[in-house]
């Protein structure tokens, strides 16, 4: 092949490169379009993407959370281990929920499709979604093992040659709360795999010279490469940091070292916590997942996320320990710890000489699962004395404040690490009964600093016939809030309360009565530099908007609030 040829056949990939990413967007877009669960068609709590016939993944949607894509990009290869493409047909469809093999809790549920193209498989198309109902206790952390939370799915049929396994949705139906909504989902995930092979076939309509797996080789070692040089720029050397979070009766420290060589990061989390005997533990998976986003988050972010750009970068963690349990250690709420481990590496990546990182925020997002029905009725209900109130399981996230970044203030209520969108008011209400009497921005839950952290938010909700019901809490950032850098404040920390004042714990089930509202104020990000170097038009204008207090701008920013002239 001539220089000109190599030339003309990388601009051709590199349209097509940027036609598979819209290829895996219209999948996502089909998620979104058809799913019954507004955590997904709302929120966005999904991932989407493209393999090729090894297993590796090609290309991810935008529209996605690290939980979901990055341990996506594992669990391809366990369907393939169980599956081997050779042995797939035109119409098949497999899923799973397992935890180890998947994303780390029972709650999500990833389909594999292959595609095919005159009659030869070219490419897998996988989803990963969050489902709310999957029976057992309901998402939270109060379980002992695995076999409470919920309904496993091992690796198995979906579909086979088109004809969807109905024994599997019987027995999924059967042991779910939702079952139509919970249905629904799983055949919109089929849907959404189906509708990524047909906008993939018409892309190679287009390019019938080219085979995806070539295609897969360039997009994959150029991927490698730029992160790889983007590595190689950065100080040899091991940098450490540890991080300390609520856990459930109990704190958790976690510990990591980040070691930088001239071509690869490798995350060493030998020294955190064992496993907890709740679900908020994490799978290796999930570990993988949201490491290698916290890295990449610095580290060659314009790089696209891949097989390729994630190969860099290699995360061990002691088996046993709460970052690598075994089967069958409960771990349905494992979020709560995972989402903490970008900002543990960006912790390691903050003693990096050159390099400037952003102060720790509230991190873990404060999904609110609320239960209604005969399972959490009061006496007179469960006497007959009161006729049985809906039955519904609901989740709304909610996310506090980022942390300060090195020139810009931290962001308010943004879903970092997560990328989970907040769900409008509108169709929380409209899926359950229940009301959210107040959303609204919480002063002073910002960590001070001359960039101030993003402000957390304080949500008020309770059921629309004033019948109890059950709270699954999965908060953090209550004992321990995030902390400031370089001299910046520490963030505010979290509160779990009813409107009638009695104080919540942070984790766990829990009834709230029908004549009380649950209120949640969710933690701020921390600071970054010190309070006393930040401008006095900024504090200006958080006191003009009530972000800050008089009181709060007048213990932390002295120098810029005038003096009383009486």
């Amino acid at each position: 092949m001539t220089s000109a040829d190599q030339h003309f056949t990388t601009i051709s990939y590199q349209i097509m490169w940027t036609r598979l990413m819209s290829v895996v967007e219209e999948q996502a877009k089909s998620l979104i379009r058809t799913a019954f669960s507004s955590t997904v068609s709302e929120a966005g709590d999904l991932s989407a993407g493209i393999f090729d016939p090894d297993g590796r993944m090609i290309a991810q949607a935008l529209t996605g959370t690290p939980g979901h894509v990055n341990s996506m990009a594992e669990a391809v290869k366990h369907f393939l281990n169980k599956f081997p493409v050779e042995t797939m047909s035109d119409g098949d469809h497999f899923i799973t929920n397992d935890p180890w093999l998947s994303s780390g809790h029972l709650h999500d549920v990833t389909v594999v499709t292959p595609t095919f193209r005159n009659g030869v498989i070219v490419g897998l198309f996988a989803c990963c979604c969050h489902q709310v109902d999957i029976g057992g206790l309901g998402q939270g952390p109060d379980g002992k093992s695995v076999y409470e939370e919920g309904f496993a799915i091992p690796i198995m049929y979906l579909a086979r040659e088109g004809e969807t396994n109905q024994d599997l949705l019987d027995l999924v139906r059967y042991n779910v709360r939702m079952p139509d909504q919970v249905e629904g989902d799983i055949m919109s995930y089929m849907a959404s795999n189906e509708a990524g092979g047909r906008h993939l076939n018409q892309m190679l309509d287009e390019f019938p010279e080219t085979e995806l797996r070539d295609l897969s080789n360039f997009i994959l070692e150029r991927s490698k490469k730029a992160v790889i040089d983007q590595i190689g720029v950065l100080p040899n050397g091991v940098y450490k940091n540890s991080i300390t979070v609520d856990g459930y009766d109990r704190p958790v420290t976690l510990q990591a070292a980040l070691e930088i060589s001239d071509d690869r990061i490798v995350v060493d989390y030998t020294g955190s916590a064992q496993a907890s005997n709740y679900g908020i533990n994490l799978v290796m998976n999930y570990t993988l997942a949201y490491t290698c986003y916290g890295i990449r988050t610095m580290v060659a972010p314009g790089v696209p996320n891949n097989a390729g750009s994630l190969e860099p970068i290699v995360v061990t963690a002691p088996e046993g320990s709460i970052l690598n349990v075994v089967r069958p250690a409960p771990v349905s709420a494992r979020h709560i710890i995972g989402q903490f481990l970008p900002d543990l590496v960006l912790g390691c990546l903050a003693k990096v000489p050159g390099l400037e990182v952003p102060a720790e925020g509230a991190s873990a997002l404060w999904g609110v699962q609320m239960r209604g029905g005969p399972e959490v009725s009061d006496n007179d209900i469960a006497a007959g004395n009161k006729p049985p109130p809906p039955v519904f399981d609901v989740m709304f996230f909610n996310s506090g404040g980022t942390g300060a970044r090195p020139s810009l203030d931290g962001l308010s209520a943004t879903g970092f690490p997560s990328g989970v969108k907040s769900l409008p008011v509108e169709a929380v209400e409209n899926g359950a009964p229940i009301v959210i009497w107040r959303k609204e921005f919480r002063t002073d839950s910002s960590g001070p600093g001359k960039w101030r952290g993003g402000l957390g938010q304080t949500v008020e909700v309770a059921t629309l016939d004033q019948s109890p019901f059950a709270i699954f809490a999965m908060f953090d950032r209550v004992d321990n809030p995030a902390r400031g850098r370089k001299n910046g404040g520490h963030g505010a920390g979290g509160v779990v309360r009813t409107r009638n004042g009695k104080v919540l714990r942070a984790k766990g089930k829990q009834i709230v009565d029908g004549d009380d509202r649950l209120i949640i104020d969710l933690p701020g990000g921390g600071g970054y530099g010190a309070p006393s170097e930040r401008d006095a038009a900024h504090i200006e204008a958080d006191l003009r908007a009530e972000l800050i207090s008089p009181q709060t701008a007048e213990k932390h920013y002295a120098h810029a609030v005038p003096e009383d002239d009486d």
